[in-house]
């Protein structure tokens, strides 16, 4: 049966769909309205903890075609608030599928709109920025204050709503690699600790996890995760990760990116309408080799407030923004795109193997290897 709904922008801006999934609570789902352009890994996307306050509108037009399964999970359940897509495959076909991709939705009590002209709220977010809006069943005018009262994820501590609330440990997928790494989860995806358990035993840790308890445990190396929300509410991780610099080797992705940069005195702003796609080139600046990578940010490090003590290593080639950093005379470095590729491109995973090298003490922190570990 065809549920009616409508999406609803703060700038007033409509669109007539149906709706998908589960029944928001009281006819109403509201969140910050970005867009992902990749083609395939929307069961990635969805379950991704960075889209936490986030509705995800996905450019491409058919959505579904595979269903989903359990393995592509990358959290324990999505924490988005919602899905916009422009058709909803009906049927499924693949021999990993284990059901369809509205069941999901369904099951884990996420809503989405379908039917919806997603060229037209592209361009549109393209055009203004990431936007509050809301859809649903509910009538007009319910939607328009819903989209109204939305705050986005500006000053929010959205990381606290995504870590886990206790540590647990990962044990290492071979039995000759015997590092001990402590991953921070600031909303770390299954993905990046399927590689890092390829490098040793990884102990998952609660955000606010201090550096003596981290120091404790004398561990081989730090790796700071993925996470949603704004770097500048998060300054008790920033204040641990400046008392891990110089003490233990440490990588960072992401909004582990952002934090590092914080740690070490730069700044973080938000990007128009972010980074959310499967296809942005990157460039290693010490190599020019050109990278596609995987992205997923909406907060981006201004490189001109960093300091002596930092060089950039990467650079996105879409509008030249900050992509990765190496910390001068202290073994710890950062990119902002998601070597994991859960889902993407596989250039970058190259970095992995570096982390293990400079966790071995033997990484060249130039980042001048390239591909020469992918």
């Amino acid at each position: 049966m065809i549920r009616e709904a409508l999406l609803v922008l703060a700038d007033g801006s409509t669109f007539e769909g149906e709706l998908l999934g589960a029944d928001p609570p009281n006819g109403v789902a509201s969140g910050e309205v970005v867009f992902n352009t990749v083609l395939t890994g929307y069961q990635e996307v969805i379950t991704d903890p960075s889209y936490a306050g986030q509705i995800i509108t996905f450019t491409y037009p058919h959505i579904g075609n595979y269903g989903s399964n359990a393995f592509d999970f990358e959290s324990a359940r999505p924490f988005c608030r919602g899905v916009i897509v422009r058709d909803m495959a009906r049927r499924f076909s693949n021999h990993r599928a284990e059901n369809s991709l509205d069941a999901m939705l369904l099951r884990h009590g996420v809503s989405g709109i379908g039917g919806i002209d997603t060229r037209r709220l592209t361009r549109l977010l393209r055009d203004t920025g990431a936007m509050p809006g809301a859809f649903g069943t509910a009538d007009e005018a319910t939607l328009r204050s819903a989209a109204a009262a939305e705050t986005g994820t500006d000053g929010i501590d959205l990381v606290a709503d995504v870590t886990c609330a206790s540590p647990y440990t990962v044990a290492a997928t071979s039995s000759s690699r015997t590092r001990r790494i402590v991953a921070f989860d600031f909303g770390i995806k299954r993905t990046m600790l399927r590689h890092l358990a390829g490098l040793g035993t990884v102990e998952v840790v609660p955000a606010a996890t201090t550096a003596a308890e981290v120091l404790a445990g004398h561990p081989d190396g730090v790796f700071l995760s993925n996470g949603p929300g704004d770097p500048a509410m998060v300054g008790y991780a920033v204040e641990t990760i400046s008392e891990l610099l110089g003490q233990v080797p440490i990588f960072g992705i992401c909004l582990g990116h952002q934090l590092l940069s914080r740690a070490l005195g730069g700044e973080t702003f938000k990007l128009p309408f972010g980074h959310h796609g499967g296809n942005h080139p990157v460039r290693h600046e010490s190599t020019g080799q050109i990278e596609i990578t995987s992205q997923n940010h909406n907060f981006c490090v201004d490189p001109a407030s960093l300091d002596g003590r930092v060089e950039v290593t990467h650079v996105n080639l879409n509008d030249h923004t900050n992509e990765g950093m190496r910390v001068l005379g202290a073994p710890a470095f950062s990119v902002q795109y998601h070597p994991e590729a859960g889902p993407g491109p596989h250039d970058s995973r190259y970095l992995f193997q570096m982390f293990a090298e400079l966790m071995d003490g033997g990484a060249r922190l130039d980042l001048a290897g390239g591909r020469r570990n992918a």
